[in-house]
Protein backbone atom coordinates (compact mmCIF):
# COMPACT_ATOMS: atom_id res chain seq x y z
CA UNK A 1 0.00 0.00 0.00
CA UNK A 2 1.31 3.07 -0.64
CA UNK A 3 2.37 5.76 1.79
CA UNK A 4 3.87 8.50 0.08
CA UNK A 5 2.24 9.14 -3.74
CA UNK A 6 4.00 11.78 -6.30
CA UNK A 7 1.82 12.54 -8.64
CA UNK A 8 2.43 13.85 -11.65
CA UNK A 9 5.39 16.58 -10.48
CA UNK A 10 6.37 19.65 -12.20
CA UNK A 11 8.65 22.18 -10.53
CA UNK A 12 10.15 25.38 -12.51
CA UNK A 13 12.04 28.43 -11.37
CA UNK A 14 11.60 30.81 -13.25
CA UNK A 15 11.91 29.87 -17.03
CA UNK A 16 14.04 26.87 -15.86
CA UNK A 17 11.84 23.09 -15.55
CA UNK A 18 14.01 21.18 -13.27
CA UNK A 19 11.05 18.41 -12.83
CA UNK A 20 9.20 17.42 -15.67
CA UNK A 21 6.06 14.98 -14.63
CA UNK A 22 7.62 12.75 -11.98
CA UNK A 23 5.65 9.99 -10.39
CA UNK A 24 5.99 6.98 -8.55
CA UNK A 25 4.52 5.68 -4.62
CA UNK A 26 6.86 4.39 -1.82
CA UNK A 27 5.61 2.37 0.79
CA UNK A 28 5.37 2.13 4.42
CA UNK A 29 9.09 1.30 6.45
CA UNK A 30 10.28 1.32 2.57
CA UNK A 31 14.30 2.43 2.01
CA UNK A 32 14.60 3.92 -1.65
CA UNK A 33 17.55 5.26 -3.16
CA UNK A 34 17.24 8.35 -5.03
CA UNK A 35 20.04 8.97 -7.34
CA UNK A 36 20.88 11.17 -10.79
CA UNK A 37 23.91 13.16 -12.23
CA UNK A 38 24.33 16.58 -10.75
CA UNK A 39 21.42 18.91 -11.61
CA UNK A 40 18.80 15.96 -12.58
CA UNK A 41 16.19 17.04 -9.86
CA UNK A 42 16.92 14.45 -7.43
CA UNK A 43 17.44 17.48 -4.25
CA UNK A 44 14.47 19.45 -5.80
CA UNK A 45 12.36 16.54 -4.97
CA UNK A 46 13.73 15.36 -2.00
CA UNK A 47 13.01 19.00 -0.59
CA UNK A 48 9.08 18.80 -2.90
CA UNK A 49 8.82 14.93 -0.54
CA UNK A 50 9.48 16.41 2.76
CA UNK A 51 7.35 19.94 2.08
CA UNK A 52 10.31 22.57 2.12
CA UNK A 53 8.90 23.70 -0.93
CA UNK A 54 5.67 23.11 -3.25
CA UNK A 55 5.54 21.79 -6.98
CA UNK A 56 4.57 24.37 -9.74
CA UNK A 57 2.10 21.36 -10.61
CA UNK A 58 0.88 17.94 -9.20
CA UNK A 59 0.49 17.02 -6.29
CA UNK A 60 2.81 15.08 -3.07
CA UNK A 61 0.51 13.07 -1.03
CA UNK A 62 1.39 11.96 2.28
CA UNK A 63 -0.42 9.26 4.58
CA UNK A 64 -3.12 10.36 2.49
CA UNK A 65 -2.53 13.92 2.96
CA UNK A 66 -1.81 16.30 0.80
CA UNK A 67 1.03 17.96 2.02
CA UNK A 68 1.49 20.15 -1.40
CA UNK A 69 -1.63 22.08 -0.18
CA UNK A 70 -1.35 22.25 3.87
CA UNK A 71 -0.91 26.10 4.61
CA UNK A 72 2.65 26.72 5.92
CA UNK A 73 2.29 26.80 9.53
CA UNK A 74 0.00 23.18 9.20
CA UNK A 75 2.75 22.16 6.53
CA UNK A 76 5.46 23.38 9.41
CA UNK A 77 3.92 21.27 12.18
CA UNK A 78 3.67 18.53 9.93
CA UNK A 79 7.42 18.52 9.26
CA UNK A 80 8.80 18.99 12.75
CA UNK A 81 6.54 15.97 13.70
CA UNK A 82 6.52 13.38 10.73
CA UNK A 83 10.02 14.17 9.14
CA UNK A 84 13.14 13.80 9.52
CA UNK A 85 16.36 15.32 7.86
CA UNK A 86 19.86 14.30 6.89
CA UNK A 87 21.91 16.86 4.81
CA UNK A 88 25.50 16.48 3.82
CA UNK A 89 26.49 19.42 6.17
CA UNK A 90 24.97 18.88 9.59
CA UNK A 91 23.98 22.46 10.31
CA UNK A 92 24.25 21.83 13.91
CA UNK A 93 23.62 25.24 15.83
CA UNK A 94 27.12 26.24 16.67
CA UNK A 95 26.10 28.59 20.19
CA UNK A 96 24.25 25.14 21.75
CA UNK A 97 26.13 21.87 23.10
CA UNK A 98 25.02 18.81 21.58
CA UNK A 99 22.03 17.84 23.78
CA UNK A 100 21.03 21.21 23.24
CA UNK A 101 20.94 20.77 19.40
CA UNK A 102 19.29 17.20 20.27
CA UNK A 103 16.37 18.90 22.55
CA UNK A 104 15.40 21.28 19.58
CA UNK A 105 13.19 19.60 17.74
CA UNK A 106 11.41 18.47 21.32
CA UNK A 107 11.65 22.40 22.38
CA UNK A 108 9.57 23.81 19.03
CA UNK A 109 6.88 20.71 18.60
CA UNK A 110 5.98 20.96 22.28
CA UNK A 111 7.47 17.32 23.35
CA UNK A 112 8.08 15.76 26.30
CA UNK A 113 11.94 17.19 27.15
CA UNK A 114 12.35 14.30 29.49
CA UNK A 115 11.17 11.43 27.36
CA UNK A 116 13.29 13.18 24.03
CA UNK A 117 16.17 13.50 26.42
CA UNK A 118 16.25 9.73 27.72
CA UNK A 119 15.58 8.65 24.06
CA UNK A 120 18.13 10.63 22.61
CA UNK A 121 20.98 9.75 25.23
CA UNK A 122 19.80 6.05 24.49
CA UNK A 123 20.62 6.52 20.93
CA UNK A 124 23.75 8.37 21.62
CA UNK A 125 25.24 5.42 23.19
CA UNK A 126 23.95 3.10 21.01
CA UNK A 127 25.59 5.32 17.95
CA UNK A 128 28.86 5.82 20.38
CA UNK A 129 28.17 9.47 20.63
CA UNK A 130 27.26 9.68 24.13
CA UNK A 131 30.68 11.78 25.73
CA UNK A 132 29.96 14.45 22.61
CA UNK A 133 26.53 15.49 24.41
CA UNK A 134 28.01 17.89 26.56
CA UNK A 135 30.55 19.40 23.66
CA UNK A 136 30.13 22.13 21.51
CA UNK A 137 30.01 20.50 17.87
CA UNK A 138 33.12 22.30 16.87
CA UNK A 139 34.87 20.20 19.50
CA UNK A 140 33.89 16.89 17.80
CA UNK A 141 34.80 15.03 14.68
CA UNK A 142 32.89 15.65 11.35
CA UNK A 143 31.68 11.55 12.19
CA UNK A 144 31.12 12.69 15.57
CA UNK A 145 28.65 15.40 14.08
CA UNK A 146 27.07 13.26 11.64
CA UNK A 147 26.05 10.85 14.16
CA UNK A 148 24.49 13.91 16.69
CA UNK A 149 22.54 14.96 13.19
CA UNK A 150 20.92 11.66 12.66
CA UNK A 151 19.88 11.64 16.46
CA UNK A 152 18.65 14.88 16.01
CA UNK A 153 16.63 13.99 12.77
CA UNK A 154 14.80 11.35 14.82
CA UNK A 155 14.50 12.30 17.73
CA UNK A 156 10.52 12.49 17.47
CA UNK A 157 10.49 9.18 15.59
CA UNK A 158 9.48 10.35 12.80
CA UNK A 159 7.67 8.55 9.78
CA UNK A 160 10.16 9.91 6.87
CA UNK A 161 13.47 10.24 6.90
CA UNK A 162 15.17 12.23 4.19
CA UNK A 163 18.87 12.45 3.32
CA UNK A 164 20.55 14.39 0.78
CA UNK A 165 24.22 13.10 0.17
CA UNK A 166 24.86 12.13 3.83
CA UNK A 167 27.63 10.60 2.92
CA UNK A 168 28.90 13.44 0.77
CA UNK A 169 32.14 14.86 3.00
CA UNK A 170 32.89 11.12 4.33
CA UNK A 171 35.12 8.34 3.24
CA UNK A 172 34.03 4.86 2.33
CA UNK A 173 34.25 3.51 5.46
CA UNK A 174 32.30 6.62 7.34
CA UNK A 175 29.91 6.24 4.55
CA UNK A 176 29.38 2.36 5.31
CA UNK A 177 28.78 3.20 8.50
CA UNK A 178 26.33 6.21 8.37
CA UNK A 179 24.46 4.18 5.85
CA UNK A 180 23.95 1.28 8.05
CA UNK A 181 23.15 3.21 10.82
CA UNK A 182 20.24 4.86 8.58
CA UNK A 183 19.16 1.41 7.64
CA UNK A 184 19.31 -0.08 11.14
CA UNK A 185 17.19 3.44 12.56
CA UNK A 186 14.40 3.77 10.09
CA UNK A 187 13.89 -0.37 10.42
CA UNK A 188 13.68 0.62 13.98
CA UNK A 189 11.06 3.24 13.89
CA UNK A 190 9.32 1.80 11.06
CA UNK A 191 10.15 4.88 9.14
CA UNK A 192 10.40 5.06 5.52
CA UNK A 193 14.26 6.16 4.44
CA UNK A 194 14.87 7.82 1.31
CA UNK A 195 18.91 8.74 0.43
CA UNK A 196 19.92 11.08 -2.10
CA UNK A 197 23.80 9.74 -3.12
CA UNK A 198 25.37 9.56 -6.02
CA UNK A 199 27.12 6.39 -4.92
CA UNK A 200 25.95 3.61 -6.90
CA UNK A 201 27.45 0.69 -4.47
CA UNK A 202 25.52 2.81 -1.81
CA UNK A 203 22.56 2.74 -3.77
CA UNK A 204 22.57 -0.68 -4.96
CA UNK A 205 22.14 -1.49 -1.04
CA UNK A 206 18.29 -0.38 -0.75
CA UNK A 207 15.48 -2.23 -1.47
CA UNK A 208 14.63 -0.06 -4.42
CA UNK A 209 16.74 2.69 -6.62
CA UNK A 210 14.78 5.73 -8.57
CA UNK A 211 16.86 7.12 -10.61
CA UNK A 212 16.48 10.42 -12.28
CA UNK A 213 17.39 12.14 -15.53
CA UNK A 214 16.67 15.72 -16.63
CA UNK A 215 13.38 15.80 -14.68
CA UNK A 216 12.41 13.04 -15.61
CA UNK A 217 12.37 9.50 -13.61
CA UNK A 218 13.88 7.10 -15.98
CA UNK A 219 13.80 3.65 -13.32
Amino acid sequence: MSYISVKNIYKTFGSTSVLNGVSFDIGRGEQVSLVGASGSGKSTLLYLLGGLDKPTKGDVVVDDKKISSLEDEILAGFRNKEIGFIFQFHYLLPSLNCLDNLLLPAKIGGASLKETSAYVHDLAQKLGVEHCLKKYPYEISGGEQQRVNIIRAISLNPSIILCDEPTGNLDSKNSQTVISLLRDISKRINATLIVVTHDNDIAGQFDRKITIEDGRIIG
